[in-house]
């Protein structure tokens, strides 16, 4: 990893730089894939399934039969485990639920606020070299909570042209409606557009690539709203003597092997830690099964020495991570300072790992730094709230002079009118 000692703050943005490629460099391919899909419906899904992940599909469907058969091939431990998770996760987010605000803001005028359920949500899981079924339990159980009645799941097939078991059997314990076999831009123009199997949806969720996540920006120009801009997993941990440099480098590599363009971050005012930490990583890393992954994404990393928790906190808060590890004696000063973070895990015994899967929080988080105006995907996610208003004789008598004079002041004749029409009835 990349050791960087008391850098000046005029240097943080190009250190804190994220390995990605900006919207206008994948914009063309994006838009090239979306206006087939609009024009052709499920052949051009089709074409770009057999281009991108190399297999044609005779349909694009995951039949009842699969789905059945996929049940059988996970263990009795694993559903175990899924089950611990999916109980957890439908906890915190149960408890999300708030209920009708009701207000008489002036005599004879009430107002409230109900929340509805976004009706039509797509879910997008990658498959590619880890398929993520722990993200259907982090957008399926709160989209079921909320009540949406339709939910969608595009996942990309296999060079078989399988979708992986435990996907199957996690989508439909968790009440996915429809299940298809698309991965990458082809499923974000799918899910936009609709074509002859898959529904038109109203709103996009889920992380993927760096296609996938333009593709769901640019899915924003056709009515379509998404959970945020999710992309490559990032993690950024500050930690201090305290810290077991062993538990620190684990938690690094474990999103290291998310991608090669995923990014881990150490902000430490010891340098002894920097360097233990180093050398845990170069042990570790020589064991993971996705070790070349891995390496590939220490390379976009960083090991950053300051002289401050000051001045660590600051940069952190510029960075704006994903995942926010402190493993600090003073963690009451970076839990209560922190402002820009997806998801913030405190202490030796809380690893990120654990938001990834059974702790109950959601993990589709926002990355690039969007956490500075995006929150991570949770109940509200997926309803949206809608404002109501009764008012009576008294009421009107009351706030309709008000109004007038605002209407009159703006110019707007017809807004005044349709107030003074009512009052001068009511004299």
């Amino acid at each position: 990893m990349n050791k960087i000692k008391n850098p000046n703050r005029s240097e943080w943005a190009e250190i804190l730089k994220r390995p990605t490629q900006t919207v206008a460099d994948i914009e063309q391919t994006v838009m090239q894939i979306f206006d087939e899909i609009k024009l052709k419906g499920n052949s051009a899904v089709s074409k770009y399934t057999e281009l991108f992940d190399g297999i044609k599909l005779d349909s694009l469907i995951a039949s009842e039969d699969e789905i059945s058969y996929a049940k059988d091939q996970i263990s009795e431990e694993l559903k175990e485990a899924i089950n611990t998770a999916k109980s957890n996760i439908e906890q915190f987010h149960r408890a999300q639920r708030t209920e009708k605000i009701n207000v008489e803001t002036t005599k004879g005028v009430n107002c409230w606020q109900e929340k509805k359920p976004i009706q039509k949500v797509g879910l997008y899981i990658p498959g590619g070299t880890a398929p993520l079924f722990s993200s259907i339990l982090m957008l399926a159980i709160p989209a079921s909570i909320a009540g949406c009645k339709e939910i969608v799941l595009c996942t990309p097939p296999d060079k078989q042209g399988k979708i992986n078991p435990a996907i199957l059997y996690t989508a439909e314990l968790c009440g996915v409606t429809k299940i298809f076999k698309i991965g990458g831009i082809q499923a974000i123009g799918a899910m936009t557009f609709g074509t002859e199997d898959v529904p038109q949806v109203y709103k996009i969720f889920g992380p993927g690539n760096q296609f996938v996540t333009v593709a769901k920006q640019l899915a924003t120009k056709f009515q379509i709203a998404i959970d945020m801009p999710a992309g490559p997993s990032e993690l950024l941990i500050y930690a201090d003597d305290s810290a077991k440099a062993s538990y620190v480098a684990s938690d690094l590599l474990s999103q290291a092997e998310h991608g090669k363009d995923s990014q881990v971050i150490l902000v430490s005012t010891s340098e002894k830690l920097l360097d233990d930490v180093s050398k845990e990583v170069e042990n570790q890393i020589a064991e993971l099964p996705r070790q070349e992954i891995a390496e590939k994404a220490i390379e976009n990393s960083r090991l950053i020495l300051v002289e401050t928790e000051k001045e660590a906190l600051n940069l952190i808060n510029e960075y704006g991570p994903e995942h926010f590890i402190i493993c600090s004696k003073d963690e009451e000063f970076f839990a209560n300072g922190i402002l820009n973070a997806g998801s913030v895990f405190i202490g030796n015994y809380s690893p990120e790992s654990a938001g990834d899967y059974a702790s109950g929080t959601n993990h589709t988080l926002p990355t690039n730094g969007y956490s500075k105006q995006y929150s991570g995907v949770n109940l509200d996610s997926f309803l949206k709230s809608i404002t109501f208003q009764k008012i009576s004789e008294e009421g009107i008598k009351k706030i309709g002079p008000s109004i007038e004079l605002m209407a009159e002041a703006e110019g707007l004749q017809a807004h005044k009118n349709a107030v003074s029409l009512r009052l001068k009835d009511l004299t």
